[in-house]
């Protein structure tokens, strides 16, 4: 272990309370079983996510920049949001406030007003979960801890458009070894190589799921899917591996809608790298909570030895 990110501030954001649990449930065992403790912020709000950032992006930003803030009375400098959206937000909040004159004032502003103290830029890091096992344990400390390897799994990783973009928000990418890449991301692919997983060559890994449009233009957002899917299954994948929840719920439910709809029916598995990943470390496929995923794998989680 190397002391780095052992103890964070976590940011679990509203989809982890909804339909993302099984991820919530799975990176607070799978931070229990490596020995890392998470403190979930007191009191958090809403980062905006897309809905208000669309209405008024300064209000959000504002939103994001409370939740730093509430970090920092807790005597944090570090937020774990695992969310991807909750992530790319709170990281725009940061260099927005660092730059913008316009959102730092009505940052100011509405914290006066709200009574809390005025979040400056510079004063808390958010990571992702990604990070946060990368940089604390590491391979080889995962590699020591494997309890039930994923040895015989193929998984293609999918991070999801707004883990790397726009690339300018993450100053911490793209500094060569040991840093996570915006044009190839590979930190999840570290982590479940670690453990045992054969990952493919996935060429989709940032494609975008279409979560955006999901309720707008479900058709889009089916398409979309189903180009991930299938590609998947054409790189050999036995699992698509995500680290996002709106990713996620996107994959499991246009899956059924291909089918339904477009009457395109595809295999491949859809599960979160911590659920992967716990049941590597031992832990039991309810404790990271399979059975709450709406994608079966149990029957593949038995052929493979994980349960």
């Amino acid at each position: 272990m190397t002391g780095k990110y052992e103890k964070v501030a976590y940011y679990p954001g509203c989809a982890l309370e909804g339909t993302g649990h099984a991820y919530n449930r799975s990176t607070k065992a799978v931070g229990e079983a490596l020995g890392l403790e998470v403190v979930e912020l007191k009191n958090w709000n809403c980062c905006g996510a897309m809905e208000v950032k669309n209405v008024d992006p300064k209000l959000q930003t504002y939103l994001s920049a409370r939740n730093l803030s509430i970090a920092q009375d807790m005597g944090f400098d570090t937020v774990m949001a695992p969310c991807n959206g909750c992530y790319h937000n709170l990281k725009k909040a940061e260099y927005d406030l660092a730059r913008d004159a316009d959102s730092k004032e009505v940052n100011a502003r509405l914290s006066s007003k709200a009574g809390h103290r005025t979040y400056e830029a510079g004063k808390v890091e958010t990571i992702h979960a990604l990070d946060w096992i990368k940089h604390s344990i590491g391979e080889e400390g995962i590699r020591e801890r494997v309890r039930n390897s994923l040895s015989g799994l193929k998984v293609a990783n999918y991070y999801g458009c707004m883990y790397t973009r726009p690339r300018h928000i993450f100053p911490e990418k793209d500094k060569g070894p040991g840093s996570e890449s915006t044009a190839k991301p590979h930190f999840m692919d570290d982590i479940l190589e670690a453990a045992g997983a054969e990952n493919v060559e996935y060429p989709l890994k940032t494609a975008c799921c279409g979560g955006a449009h999901a309720l707008s233009d479900s058709d889009t957002s089916t398409k979309l899917v189903l180009n991930l899917l299938t590609t998947a299954e054409a790189c050999g994948a036995d699992v698509i591996a995500t680290e996002c929840p709106t990713c996620h719920t996107g994959l499991e439910m246009h899956q059924v809608r291909a089918e339904k709809v477009l009457g395109r029916k595809t295999k491949v598995k859809i599960l979160y790298f911590t659920q992967l990943l716990g049941m590597a470390l031992g832990l039991s496929p309810r404790k990271v909570g399979v059975h709450e995923n709406f994608s079966d794998s149990r029957d593949l989680i038995r052929e493979k030895g994980l349960a």
